[in-house]
């Protein structure tokens, strides 16, 4: 099974490398970008049994070392 985990920082955590693409996308000419926030992709291939146990398995990875807590949200996607 494989699943897709997003991780971003949270809207009050600023966000310095969103910050340069903003402004480097705006020194192209992209006038209308107004702000950009980065985050992290992780794709997991695991053996599960079925959808709700890889979703708790990987929430839990996400929870232990995908994702600071404290500076971060995710979000978890099973395909």
């Amino acid at each position: 099974m494989r699943a897709r985990v997003y991780v971003t920082l949270k809207p009050s955590v600023f966000d310095p490398q969103g910050r340069v693409v903003a402004d480097a996308l705006t020194t192209l000419g992209y006038a209308d970008v107004k702000n950009v926030r980065q985050g992290k992709f992780f794709e997991v291939e695991l053996e599960a049994a079925d959808a709700s146990r890889a979703q708790a398995r990987v929430t839990e990875m996400a929870d232990k070392l995908l994702a600071n807590p404290v500076i971060e949200s995710y979000r978890v996607e099973i395909l």
